[in-house]
């Protein structure tokens, strides 16, 4: 196995049914994030203020503070619920598949990726766009684990390709020493065993960057006034990398 697998913490354990105080400090919870997600819509990072979700939830700014401590608190936990629900939309279409059609998980996943970048281009854009500097400030624990779950459903997938050698790896002697290093960063800030060759990282960073950025270009417009459609180009792209991998293409 070339990649640690970071998994969503499991809470279920005996804990006895949340209280009545806790089910409405959950519920308030919850508004407060609603709130700041249809201000993320309508605004940017920027136009996300604890004194104007308190304003509109008719609650007095200290009162919010007893729920999210700053700013910064409250960007964390809405970057970790969109990893999480990114994932777990992701996840929902591979599982459609047999355990063992590795070809159809990865069709899968990375269409569903697309269409969720789509359909929710705010958060998208909250999550892999230039980071706001509050946002930059937010950057910890629970949200940076969650984004490592996110991006662990296609290493996982990756390295079942790996495994079963779909596909050519390059000697690390045809890589730079600069792009050795790194890739070898690449590999300690994903959670990869030093068993993963830099030339498999290779191909694995150049795959993702071009559905990656294909993604992106389409969720920001970039292309908007030049092409009507972009799920062909998406779909051209696809299969050239797939196939480049040893990943049997299918049509949607």
């Amino acid at each position: 196995m070339v990649h640690q697998e970071a998994r969503e913490p499991d809470t279920r354990g005996n804990a006895a049914p949340p209280s009545r105080r806790e089910r409405l400090r959950e519920a308030t919870l919850r508004e407060i994030k609603d709130i700041a997600r249809h201000h993320l819509a309508e605004h940017g990072p920027a136009g996300i203020s604890l004194r104007a979700i308190a304003r509109e939830m008719g609650m007095t700014a200290p009162a919010l503070y007893r729920y999210f401590a700053s700013l910064e608190e409250l960007l964390e936990s809405l970057e970790a619920d969109f990893f999480a629900e990114l994932s777990a939309h992701v996840r929902s279409c591979e599982e459609t598949l047999p355990a063992d059609d590795t070809d159809g998980r990865i069709l899968a996943s990375l269409r569903a990726f697309r269409r969720w970048a789509l359909r929710n281009q705010a958060e998208f854009a909250f999550l892999f766009g230039p980071p706001s500097p509050q946002r930059e400030r937010a950057a910890a624990g629970t949200a940076i684990e969650a984004g490592q779950r996110f991006a662990a459903i296609f290493f996982a997938l990756f390295d079942r390709l790996l495994q079963e050698h779909r596909f050519t790896v390059p000697d690390e002697a045809e890589l730079s020493p600069a792009l050795c290093r790194q890739l070898e960063l690449f590999a300690r800030n994903n959670g990869f065993t030093d068993d993963v060759s830099n030339g498999a990282l290779r191909v694995l960073t150049s795959c993702w960057i071009r559905l990656y950025g294909l993604i992106s270009i389409e969720a920001f417009h970039h292309m908007s006034s030049l092409m009507e459609d972009m799920e062909p180009l998406f779909e051209y792209e696809l299969k050239n990398v797939l196939t480049q991998l040893g990943v049997d293409y299918r049509a949607p």
